[in-house]
């Protein structure tokens, strides 16, 4: 964890809200120049503060009308078994997030498809027949009620 300060958490509030600010728009909203605010934006971007930049894409515009979340269970808990289905999710660009979990199930994933019989097809011709899972459970989504990747900025204490 790397300390910020009050300027860099200003910067980091205005790029969440709009990552396509110019470095002049992003600098008066931080109360800095325009170089000052390029070499702090700069170095939050060499730490890996800042990720990357992205567009956010409708999912219900470009036709995905499904959102499930699949609980899975492994069929081992080796090294080698865990290996294998991370492996496998990577390379599954229908699942948008993927994390392992304490409870019941290993793991948990936020899939978006098309249809129905996408969610089908993801769950009984890809999950279920691979080697490493024992079995799937799948929650669709009716309605969402929050989306969002903002982190709550105000909760960090300027250093």
């Amino acid at each position: 964890m790397i300390s910020v300060d009050a300027f860099d958490l200003k910067i980091l509030g205005a790029l969440q809200d709009d990552g396509r600010l110019t470095n002049q728009e992003l600098a008066d909203l931080a109360g800095l120049s325009a170089s000052q605010c390029s070499r702090r934006r700069m170095r939050l971007e060499e730490e890996k503060v800042i990720a990357g930049y992205h567009a956010d894409l409708s999912s219900e515009a470009l036709g995905f009308g499904v959102i499930a979340f699949i609980q899975v269970g492994l069929a081992t808990h080796s090294p080698d078994n865990s290996k294998r289905f991370r492996t496998l999710v990577n390379r599954i660009d229908e699942i948008q997030e993927a994390y392992s979990l304490t409870g019941d199930a290993d793991y948990v994933l936020k899939a978006v498809l098309r249809d129905l019989k996408g969610l089908s097809n993801l769950v009984n011709d890809v999950l279920m027949p691979h080697q490493s899972v024992a079995h799937v459970r799948s929650s669709i989504v009716l309605d969402r009620l929050k989306e969002s990747s903002r982190l709550p900025l105000k909760e960090i204490k300027p250093g």
